[in-house]
């Protein structure tokens, strides 16, 4: 009996390290720290189990020794398997690497153990057979390197203030591996290992805090090397002084605000720190007394003089998102743009330590370049003329009342060297300021400032050549308008004018993939003035944009969404497109396109969705099933997703799919860590569903949606506290109705 007992721990062990093995080689996420780690340590052990059950085939007498060992190394393999499975991106990834190195060396330690525990007894058994296996395991796995990420690390906290080239490379394999150079990594981090800290504070559990101490202690390091990497400057570049920039973001201020501990930070970075919950100053660590964030005017107007003093101009190009533009540098910089995006803020900065390791070894001159949209805060008058507000205000209520399309249509984009000219943020989110010039107007081509570009004759040539026979000839016009029309409202009313939209459309179905894309980019551009506009949507132009659609490259597809977008915004041409089979091929998009055609079509999508009929289609053709899968935080679309599941769940059809679809536990998610917006529509989409059938509002129940509903109830925005209010007003009468009907 108590043989069988023994052989049932060592299965049991068997079965641990096999669910351990099959997490850690195929449900380890490609962006967790420390996944090598984890994968090194499962490819041991799979040599572990046959050495197990050789053992257990032996049947020798099992020693209390062997027993404990075994059952230790299973409660260290199961420790390390839910590890894995709780994991979280939001999670810090200093600490996980830290928290990883002690799980696995239990692991090492305890295999260890028992693999020569098990030498002695096959030793003492005569049965060779088995022995070479569990030695060579002993050699293989005692020789095994586990956590070197942690030991640089440890070794940079060691070191304190050394700079030494050691250190240095220190730094940078820890920023490379773990992708910590953007401004947008680097806050997100530091608000992680200050939740975690909280966490661990509350729990009082040593071992925890001493880790979350250590990673506390390593990020300053990692934010001064960055800060370091960007003082590499060419002698066209300029370096930001250091009290320009906000402590927990590292980006130069632009709307600098004062916290209750009398820090300086970066609006929206400390906001975001807030909004997590955090109330503790993230440089001194005083509890703050208030939330308030007051305008530091000081050193606002003290940036401004720098900003004018260095010849710094405003980008009204907000695909540039990163920092500050010298008059005399060149827009096509690819090592200016490639760095410099690293250390802004933006969702398109490089992910993978390749990438991020690429991009460092390039680091050369850099400057800054500032977005129109960072400029509303240095300067308000331009928010008249920004296209961010105009196409705010040309949206339906509906829309504009989530600031749902313009931050999704005006999020920045990172340019991507020479090939910047097919970033649709150049097209898209241009400026189209209409009675005023931008600050940098006179740097850009402008029809009535270019003597050899602006004559009708000159424009009305380039349209000739659109229909020309050669296919060269035309690519070249259609480049040459695409340009023309990218900057400011004065190109694009002049090339309207003299008939460029009709050659343009007719461009739409060239078999030339770059005649193609420059056609409907320049479509898109001119788009942007209301007559355009109205002149492509009455020149039956839906139908070619439909085809870019389906035939397109991905530039293509991407910019025949937004044009589709643009035109929606017509309140008239929502049905139009509707009917015209253009939500298949957008659909279509945010199944299979690039990461900027899902935002463009999801953008589209919405819009279209502000028409009833039109909800009905987006659901038949399959969009919930997608928007559901863009939920998740790896994706980088929970809110715009979010935003037209919203929509979508005012139809019945649409809410049975969102369900069907398994969005509920996605959605209660959200409501617990995600955005203010996306907290609000998911918020709203809950609510939808329970209205809709009783049972999904207990399946919301059951998910635990009601300890962040009151938390919203009470945090939120006045729509997402009206939404959380109203849900759990409704659990409490379907709660009351059940307890009336048992009586």
């Amino acid at each position: 009996m108590q043989r069988s007992m023994d052989s049932a721990s060592f299965r049991c062990l068997t079965n641990s390290i096999s669910r351990f093995i099959h997490l850690a080689t195929f449900g380890v996420s490609s962006i967790m720290p420390a996944q090598k780690d984890y994968k090194s340590v499962a490819f041991l052990l799979k040599h572990l189990i046959p050495v197990l059950d050789n053992f257990i085939d032996l049947r020798v007498p099992l020693s209390e020794a062997v027993c404990e060992a075994s059952e230790e190394l299973d409660a260290f393999v199961n420790e390390a398997r839910e590890f894995l499975e709780n994991w979280s991106p939001r999670a810090s990834k200093i600490i996980t690497v830290l928290q990883s190195k002690a799980l696995l060396l239990k692991i090492q330690g305890s295999s260890v153990k028992l693999s020569c525990i098990i030498c002695g007894h096959v030793e003492s058994s005569n049965a060779t057979s088995t022995f070479p296996d569990a030695q060579f395991y002993v050699q293989e796995t005692q020789n095994l390197k586990i956590g070197e990420l942690s030991e640089c690390m440890i070794e940079v906290v060691r070191s304190q203030k050394s700079v030494s080239l050691v250190v240095t490379d220190h730094l940078m394999k820890i920023a490379e591996t773990l992708c910590l150079i953007s401004s947008q990594d680097i806050l997100m981090e530091s608000i992680a290992i200050e939740k975690e800290k909280q966490i661990a504070e509350n729990s009082k559990n040593k071992e925890d805090l001493d880790q979350v101490l250590l990673a506390s202690d390593i990020m300053p390091h990692i934010c001064d090397f960055v800060l370091k990497l960007e003082t590499a400057k060419t002698q066209f570049g300029v370096s930001v002084p250091s009290c320009f920039r906000c402590p927990l973001s590292l980006e130069l201020m632009l709307d600098p605000v004062i916290v209750a501990s009398g820090q300086t930070y970066e609006r929206g970075a400390i906001s975001k720190w807030l909004d997590n919950g955090l109330l503790r100053c993230p440089k001194t660590g005083m509890l703050l007394s208030h939330r308030n964030l007051i305008p530091n005017f000081t050193v606002k107007e003290l940036i401004a003089n720098w900003c004018e003093e260095h010849k710094v101009i405003i980008s009204k190009n907000p695909e540039r998102q990163c920092g500050i533009e010298i008059q005399h540098g060149s827009r096509e910089s690819s090592h200016e743009n490639d760095f410099l995006c690293l250390l802004r803020m933006g969702s398109s900065a490089p992910r993978s330590p390749y990438e991020v390791r690429q991009q460092i070894q390039k680091v050369k001159g850099v400057g800054y370049v500032i977005s129109s949209e960072e400029n509303e805060k240095l300067d308000q008058s331009s928010r008249d003329h920004s296209y961010v507000h105009s196409r705010s205000e040309s949206v339906s209520s509906a829309i504009s009342s989530i600031d749902y399309i313009a931050v999704c249509e005006m999020e920045s984009r990172a340019p991507c060297k020479q090939d910047s000219v097919n970033d649709l943020s150049d097209e898209l989110k241009s400026s189209c300021s209409g009675g005023s010039r931008n600050k940098s107007s006179t740097l850009l081509p402008s029809l009535s400032e270019c003597n050899d570009r602006t004559s009708d004759s000159c424009i009305e040539k380039l349209i000739r050549n659109l229909t020309s026979d050669s296919k060269e000839i035309q690519t070249a016009a259609s480049a040459e308008l695409r340009f023309l029309g990218k900057y400011n409202m004065d190109n694009r009313v002049i090339i309207g004018e003299c008939g460029a939209i009709p050659p343009l459309i007719s461009l739409l179905h060239s078999n030339v993939e770059l005649i193609q894309e420059h056609a409907v980019t320049a479509l898109l551009n001119l788009s942007l003035n209301e007559k355009n506009k109205v002149k492509i949507a009455e020149s039956n132009a839906l139908e070619p944009l439909i085809h870019v659609l389906e035939t397109g490259n991905a530039a293509a597809k991407e910019n025949a969404a937004a044009t589709l977008f643009s035109i929606s915004v017509l309140e008239d041409y929502r049905a139009k497109i509707g009917r015209s089979g253009a939500i298949k091929g957008l659909v279509d998009l945010v199944r299979f396109g690039t990461l900027r055609g899902k935002k463009d079509a999801a953008t589209a999508l919405y819009s279209l969705s502000v028409y009833h009929e039109n909800k009905a289609q987006i659901v038949q053709a399959g969009a919930v099933k997608y928007l559901v899968d863009l939920l998740d935080p790896e994706s980088e679309m929970i809110d715009k997703s979010v935003a037209l599941l919203a929509n979508l769940s005012t139809i019945a059809e649409g809410c049975s799919t969102i369900a069907h679809e398994e969005g509920i536990p996605l959605l209660v998610e959200i409501v617990e860590t995600g955005s203010q917006r996306g907290k609000e529509n998911a918020a709203a989409i809950l609510l939808q569903l329970c209205i809709n059938s009783p049972k999904y509002c207990l399946r919301i129940l059951r998910e635990g949606a009601v300890p962040p509903l009151v938390a919203l109830s009470q945090t939120g925005t006045p729509r997402a506290k009206e939404k959380a209010q109203q849900l759990l007003s409704h659990f409490r009468n379907q709660r009351d109705s059940a307890s009336a009907r048992g009586r």
